[in-house]
């Protein structure tokens, strides 16, 4: 992975080494041929770490909005692609939210909170998007449908599957086992699962810690994840 510095990006040796990080090393090239891109509400989009043509082509559909799940390092220095998002999202007028969530670890309390705050105020239409579109693009789009949609949990679970290239048998499996948590408390307390209720269970009960120690990835799954697929 190519870190830089802005001044580094400015330059044109800067420049081609953002478009390497985009295709090269983030496996930009493989979605020219797999699109992983899914519509969850007529307003909302999950999808991958899009190219500055991909950027063109969701502002012309007028997308207002575009929130990137990976978030930003802590340090000066930023992925070559970051940049080439940011400037693309400037040129075309979109509102760029980071966001850094984790896809083989239990979510951060601030991190749930912070995007269940953003669906109520952010301006629609949008896509969210991480690496993939695979483990945090399903972990927010679960979020979303659950919280701000408020359709059955059942039903917005189904973003954690296969279908969109999420593993729950490897280490990306934590964000369903995170949902499982509250389950188990909802149940608990026979609690009817809403989004009140979960959002209540997240800033007072939610342990993490427990979550991330409780949750066992196969060997298998872990070989998927981690060696194959190379999750971030």
């Amino acid at each position: 992975m190519k870190f830089l510095l802005p001044e580094d990006f400015a330059t044109r040796r800067g420049r081609r080494r953002a478009w390497r990080s985009l295709l090269l090393d983030d496996h930009g090239a493989l979605r020219l041929v797999y699109d992983n891109t899914h519509r969850l509400s007529p307003k909302l989009w999950r999808t991958y770490q899009p190219s500055p043509s991909r950027i063109a082509r969701w502002a012309g559909m007028g997308v207002k909005t575009i929130v990137n799940l990976r978030g930003l390092r802590n340090h000066e220095r930023q992925p070559g692609f970051y940049y080439l998002e940011e400037e693309a999202a400037r040129r075309h007028g979109v509102r760029l939210v980071n966001l850094r969530a984790y896809s083989r670890e239990a979510p951060k309390r601030d991190f749930v909170l912070d995007l269940a705050a953003l669906f109520e105020t952010m301006d629609y239409p949008a896509i969210l998007h991480c690496k993939s579109g695979a483990d945090r693009a399903g972990l927010a789009s679960t979020l979303y449908l659950f919280l701000h949609e408020r359709r059955p949990l059942d039903e917005a679970l189904r973003q954690l599957s296969f279908r969109y290239g999420h593993v729950r048998h490897g280490k990306t499996g934590v964000l369903g086992a995170f949902f499982g948590a509250y389950r188990e408390a909802a149940r608990a307390e026979d609690a009817e699962e809403t989004p009140e209720h979960f959002l209540s269970w997240v800033r007072n009960d939610y342990d993490r810690e427990a979550v991330q120690a409780a949750f066992r990835p196969t060997r298998l799954g872990s070989l998927l994840t981690e060696r194959i697929l190379r999750r971030e």
